[in-house]
């Protein structure tokens, strides 16, 4: 904590106030969406694909919309758009607290969305016009903070969802008006954000879309994405499916959690040192990849344990488990800020929040197909006997992210990346 609060304090003002305000965003988001589908299902007695249309409502309206909001960031700068964002999500969890009917959860799913792609990619372009050459140490302070939300999150709501889950969503709204006006009063006007010549909204978007280095570095990433995601899905299911349902199988879902918030808040501003002082930057991005696809070779060792285990031989055959969400939170720790450093220097420094837009959506993409691909797979794996077969897959997928960021290392793509046509 104390080199956490060192790296922070050597910061300007404005950087310092935007962590405070991500690990705030993350804090009020996560303290409510974790408890959405049990609030839809049970109390509001909502049939099953009508929860599935609210929450997909929610996360297309938000990936639909990255490309936009980066763009208007560009254009207006960037604290217009984190205001009018956290404003938009102040409305949307106050109409949850409220919404009974189909139409006005689909409303209020779809506001929450929409708020997250105004402000998400405003506010990592602001970091890195802010940090300058300080990008990765930045970075990586961001994902601190940003951990920390989520880890704070659901503890706060599980607290308050027990009185009752109007109550999260009362005081998940209070938490994003108190820092809309936060950052109405304490944080500048970007006065770099916009171009000034300001090309058509066409033009500029061309201008984005034609960086080709920008795509073939977004869809490799897209894969280390779906990777990382697994800590939501693939195991998570691997748990249920080793512990059965209940309080067991809660708490080491809950583990797997605890386990990658801690390598991230304890372990990143060392991790993130240690890789600046050894490798290049390109080198950093592989080497995450490569240990992101190592991180599913310990579920092997569980993956033909018997079902419904309980007392300490289900403990022993979690460990694997929490084997793999340890290392794919020091893969993560590895690449965030590199990765976030590489996309500005791919925009070559213009138009920075449209690129992380597009980045954001094409990553986005990533982890729906990704996800659909995983839930198929691990079902028909069990089935034809050979329940390896998925963490075989996942482990090739972070070879084939691996081979491809070392490719475009040795073409000369990441380390000297190619100009951005100007759009003009």
């Amino acid at each position: 904590m104390k080199q956490t609060w060192k790296q922070y304090r050597s910061f300007d003002a404005t950087v310092q106030l935007l962590l405070v305000n991500q690990l705030t965003i993350n804090l009020g988001f996560y303290m409510l969406m974790p408890y959405l589908a049990a609030h839809l299902s049970g109390g509001l007695a909502l049939a099953t694909w009508a929860v599935g249309l609210v929450l997909g409502v929610r996360n297309l309206s938000q990936q639909g919309m990255f490309l936009v909001g980066g763009m208007l960031a560009d254009r207006l700068g960037f604290k217009p758009l984190i205001v009018a964002g956290c404003t938009l999500r102040t409305v949307g969890f106050a109409a949850l607290a409220f919404a009974d009917g189909l139409p006005a959860l689909v409303a209020a799913s779809a506001a929450t969305g929409l708020a997250g792609a105004l402000f998400n990619p405003a506010v990592r372009a602001y970091v890195a016009a802010e940090a300058g050459e300080r990008r990765v140490d930045a970075f990586a302070l961001f994902n601190v903070f940003y951990q920390s939300g989520i880890l704070l999150g659901p503890l706060v709501g599980l607290a308050l969802t027990a009185v009752s889950f109007p109550l999260t969503c009362a005081v998940a709204s209070a938490v994003f008006a108190a820092l809309t006006l936060l950052q109405l009063r304490r944080l500048p006007r970007n006065t770099t954000a916009a171009c000034e010549d300001r090309p058509a909204l066409r033009e500029q978007a061309g201008t984005v879309l034609r960086n080709r280095t920008f795509w073939l570095f977004a869809t490799t990433m897209s894969g280390s994405y779906v990777l990382s995601f697994q800590i939501y899905l693939a195991l998570p299911l691997e748990v249920e499916r080793l512990t059965g349902e209940g309080a067991f199988a809660t708490a080491a879902t809950s583990a797997l959690f605890v386990v990658s918030g801690f390598v991230a808040l304890v372990g990143q501003l060392r991790i993130t040192a240690w890789c600046k002082h050894s490798w290049s930057p390109a080198r950093s991005l592989s080497a995450g990849t490569a240990l992101m696809g190592v991180a599913f070779l310990p579920p092997l060792l569980s993956s033909a344990a018997p079902q419904a285990r309980t007392g300490w031989s289900a403990a022993a055959a979690l460990l694997p488990l929490l084997a793999c969400a340890g290392l794919l939170a020091v893969a993560t720790a590895v690449l965030y800020p590199f990765e976030m450093d590489t996309i500005v220097a791919l925009a070559g420094g213009r138009w920075v929040a449209t690129h992380y837009g597009l980045y954001n959506t094409v990553c986005g993409i990533g982890i729906t197909v990704g996800n659909l691909a995983t839930g198929a797979l691990l079902g028909a794996a069990r089935s034809a006997g050979y329940p390896a077969l998925t963490w075989l897959v996942m482990s090739l997928v972070g070879a084939v992210c691996t081979a491809a960021l070392v490719l475009l290392t040795r073409t000369g793509r990441l380390s000297q990346p190619d100009p951005v046509p100007a759009g003009a």
